[in-house]
This record gives C-alpha cells, sequence and structure tokens, in this order.
C-alpha cells in the first residue's frame, strides 16, 4: 500500500481529500494577478500604439518585476515562471507572423488540447483531476501514479470536476477563436483577461460547491 492511501485515513469523504489536494495545486489571488498582468499589459499597449514589439517589451518587462518580487521574498516563483513562459511562446508567435493577434494563438491552442485531454481522461475514466490527487504526493505518485483509481469515488468526483472545465473551455474558444479570426486584438486581450481568472473563479466557484455539498464516502474496504 502507498503512503498517499494510508494518508485516505485523515478523510471523511472524497469531496474533503479533493479540496485539500486541489487547495495545494493552486496559486491564490496573487497567482491570478500575475498571471492576468502580463496579458492585460499587451493588450492595453497595443490599442494605444500598435506597436508589437513594444507591447511584448512592456509584458516582459513587467513578467521580470514580478519574479524578482517573488525572489527577493524567497517566495515560490512558480507561477509568475509560467506567466513568463507564455509571454515567451506568445511573443515567438506573434514575431514570426507579425501579427499582433496571434500573441493569443497559443493560449487558444491549449485551451483546445486542454479541453481534448479533459474529454477523453473523462471519457475512459481516467479523470485529470484523479491525476492531481496523486501528484500532491510525489514520493507516493512516483511509486504508483495510479493508487486513487482503486477508490471508485474518487474517479466519480474527479470526472465532475472536469466536467467543469470542460464546459469552460468550451466557453473561451467559442469566444476567442471568432475574435481571433476577426483580428480584434484589443478585445482578444480583454476576452482573455475575463476568460481567464475570473472565469476560472466562476468555475471554481462550481466545483467548490461539488465538494462542499456531495458527501462520496472514501471506500475504507480499500485502505488496509
Amino acid at each position: 500500500m502507498v503512503r498517499s492511501e494510508a494518508d485516505l485515513r485523515r478523510y471523511d469523504t472524497v469531496e474533503e481529500l479533493l479540496r485539500d489536494k486541489l487547495s495545494e495545486a493552486l496559486g491564490g489571488w496573487r497567482g491570478a494577478v500575475e498571471s492576468a498582468v502580463p496579458t492585460l499589459a499587451f493588450a492595453l499597449v497595443w490599442a494605444r500604439t500598435e506597436n508589437l514589439r513594444t507591447s511584448l517589451i512592456v509584458a516582459g518587462v513587467l513578467v521580470g518585476v514580478l519574479l524578482l518580487v517573488r525572489l527577493a521574498q524567497r517566495q515560490d516563483p512558480r507561477f509568475i515562471a509560467y506567466a513568463a513562459a507564455g509571454v515567451g511562446i506568445s511573443a515567438f508567435f506573434a514575431l514570426r507572423s507579425g501579427r499582433a493577434e496571434d500573441a493569443f494563438l497559443p493560449g487558444m491552442l491549449q485551451n483546445a488540447g486542454l479541453l481534448v485531454l479533459l474529454l477523453v481522461t473523462n471519457l475512459t475514466r481516467w479523470p485529470l483531476f484523479g491525476f492531481v490527487v496523486g501528484v500532491a504526493e510525489p514520493e507516493a505518485f512516483a511509486e504508483d501514479p495510479t493508487w486513487w483509481r482503486r477508490h471508485s469515488g474518487i474517479v466519480t468526483v474527479a470526472a465532475r470536476l472536469a466536467w467543469v472545465l470542460i464546459a469552460l473551455n468550451v466557453v473561451r474558444l467559442s469566444i476567442m477563436v471568432p475574435l481571433y479570426l476577426a483580428e480584434q486584438v484589443a478585445a482578444l486581450g480583454v476576452a482573455k483577461v475575463v476568460l481567464g481568472w475570473p472565469a476560472y473563479l466562476l468555475a471554481i466557484t462550481a466545483m467548490g460547491a461539488i465538494l462542499l455539498r456531495g458527501r462520496t464516502p472514501i471506500d475504507p474496504s480499500r485502505i488496509a
């Protein structure tokens, strides 16, 4: 038995387990701000100057400042590092094509990829959130990445959470793809921010309702 299965004794329900593990994977309000600021800056500078390089430089400088603040405070720079990677990839796409709207293409491709991944894993009964539970315990995950799947309650609740994110990504793509095709750069910037953390927080609220109201028992027969 892996350590994570022994640790399940600490939880009364599957929802309590997932609340605890998911909280470890989220960046909180600060992570939300750090993710949104570079994108918003890019959109605002572009709307004012319509200069691609200037817009990317401003976004990159802000990422650098946020990263330095994290390092100076000796805090986990993981979430600003994600933002930095996003800006770098966006810059590559936009500079390569010379079209500002292509800065948003990586994000849309990411949403499409995540949508497909969530759908496939849900339909095959290997919900992605089950792996989130496992990854939250790195040592146990390395020993047995699929221990969580031996508990049908975890699989069921994890799949419910994934359906919320599936709906979120469908909404994102249905709004951003038409704006991208219409070359509406400023609107894309606003849409990306609004459909980013604000929409994600709505999804978190929906998932929170699932996790707070549900009382799915953890199968005690599987915890020896």
